[in-house]
């Protein structure tokens, strides 16, 4: 996992060459511009998405993915993200469409908030969409990147 400011990005140049596209994105789009939904940046290899949505008191199901790292930003308002090592945390067995596994097991929180942002790499559970305090309305961008 990494979790850092924007104002860091060049940091992670040399870490994959469609993180780093990613981050790029995160600093230099005007996501306001946009509707919620779906932008395919590299076809499936590097998309992302744009949600507005309420945060909730709790999430006890962390998620992981295999084929894709998760990089996520709040464009406005701020949640607390869980994460586990991926060996942390119990596989629930559940079948899902797509590159999502959900699990049970305790989680450490992070604060995404301002020009924070947080990658998840597939040994990374996390749990996010959890208030930072009384649950209220956020905007999110997450960069789907292919590893």
């Amino acid at each position: 996992m990494i979790y850092d400011s924007l104002a860091h990005i060049g940091t992670y140049k040399g870490v994959h060459p469609r993180i780093w596209r990613a981050l790029e994105l995160l600093r230099d789009t005007d996501f306001a511009a946009q509707a919620d939904g779906t932008y395919e940046v590299e076809g499936k290899d590097l998309f992302y998405f744009l949600q507005s949505y309420e945060t909730k008191p709790a999430n006890d199901r962390p998620e992981a993915h295999k084929l894709y790292a998760d990089i996520m930003m709040m464009l406005s308002g701020s949640e607390r993200i869980g994460v586990a090592p991926l060996e942390s945390v119990t596989d629930t067995g559940e079948e899902t469409q797509g590159d999502i596994r959900f699990y049970h097991g305790r989680t450490v929180p992070v604060l995404l908030k301002d020009d924070r942002f947080a990658v998840f790499f597939p040994g990374d559970a996390h749990a996010p969409g959890v208030a930072d305090g009384t649950p209220a309305a956020v905007r999110k961008c997450v960069m789907k990147v292919k590893l």
